[in-house]
């Protein structure tokens, strides 16, 4: 089987940063083989916003046989796309390849008519502009990234990071998400609903120093039952603040970060392990293999055996 064709568009003026977002990603040692194309959009050399110009090996011509197309964002949100790179855009979004715009590449995708009827989601700063320009799309402007029938969007920055690693998680597994997360030193897994912006993104007092030591110990203890008593119990503090503190540190609520917490470690062990689905249900903290899958079917669209059956255990 040959390694999948990921291209990624360049453009003038365009940010390295975002460039070189999926060619990191992608392109990691930790990743599995595929083929990057950076591709121009249109004639070189290119400007970038840092101060140096790039030449692309590619033209539009790649986007015809890539199986991931990647638009790393857009140089001006008030700026029409070219034509063609719109129309190729299009093709191959029929043709069935996976077409991303990341950040401000949401823009492009939007101006191709490709997100008209399905959910999107965009920078933050920008989303009161793209709901106004763009009114029939439905816009999710608090999440990181979010896919729709084989377009997918995220926000801005780094948010393109998680946005790539769910796309190796869904490819190749979480194990191998992971590894790339650890090699490029970032959280391993933002679920794409988590709030884009957090008004505490780092322990910044005491309180919040004990708030992420709580965090680590409720992951190294997810077989135990726990609950918001608990919880702000350990924490040292009542209930009403550990919830006010808890969604400044993490953009979400106790609950929700806990059934995420344990459904990422039910997927490692259903991807990496031999343990029966019951004893799995039992070191995540399900209680029973019915209420595994019952959640994991709501988060995952398929069952923890039909998830199992989807991977090859890593050698």
């Amino acid at each position: 089987m040959s390694a999948p064709i990921v291209a990624v568009l360049a453009f003038d003026r365009i940010s390295p940063f975002h460039l070189s977002v999926p060619c990191l990603v992608f392109g990691s040692r930790e990743s599995p083989p595929s083929e990057i194309r950076v591709c121009a959009c249109e004639p070189g050399p290119l400007t970038t916003t840092a101060g140096f110009s790039l030449v692309a090996s590619f033209g539009l011509e790649a986007l015809q046989t890539a199986d991931i197309v990647i638009v790393p964002s857009w140089r001006d949100a008030a700026e029409r796309a070219p034509d063609a790179l719109l129309a190729a855009l299009a093709a191959a979004h029929r043709r069935g390849a996976r077409v991303v715009g990341l950040c401000l590449g949401a823009y492009v995708l939007a101006q191709a008519g490709l997100l008209d009827g399905r959910r999107a989601t965009t920078h933050w700063a920008w989303a009161e502009d793209f709901a106004t320009r763009f009114p029939r799309i439905k816009l999710a402007p608090e999440v990181l990234y979010i896919e729709e029938d084989g377009l997918m969007t995220s926000a801005g920055t780094a948010a393109a990071i998680d946005c790539c690693l769910h796309m190796i998680r869904e490819e190749h597994g979480a194990e191998v998400a992971n590894r790339i997360a650890r090699h490029l030193v970032v959280p391993p897994h933002r679920e794409g609903g988590q709030a884009q912006f957090i008004a505490q993104p780092v322990p910044a007092t005491l309180r919040d120093s004990r708030l992420a030591g709580l965090l680590d110990w409720v992951r190294e203890h997810l077989a135990e039952a726990h609950s918001l008593d608990s919880l702000a119990a350990r924490a040292l503090m009542s209930r009403r603040t550990l919830t006010r503190h808890f969604r400044e540190l993490t953009g979400t609520t106790v609950a929700g970060w806990l059934m995420r917490e344990r459904l990422t470690c039910a997927q490692r062990l259903l991807e990496s392990g031999d343990q029966s689905i019951e004893q799995i249900a039992a070191l995540v903290g399900f209680g029973s293999a019915v209420s595994l899958r019952q959640q994991f079917k709501r988060a995952f669209g398929v069952s923890p055996r039909l998830w199992r059956q989807s991977w090859t255990p890593p050698r």
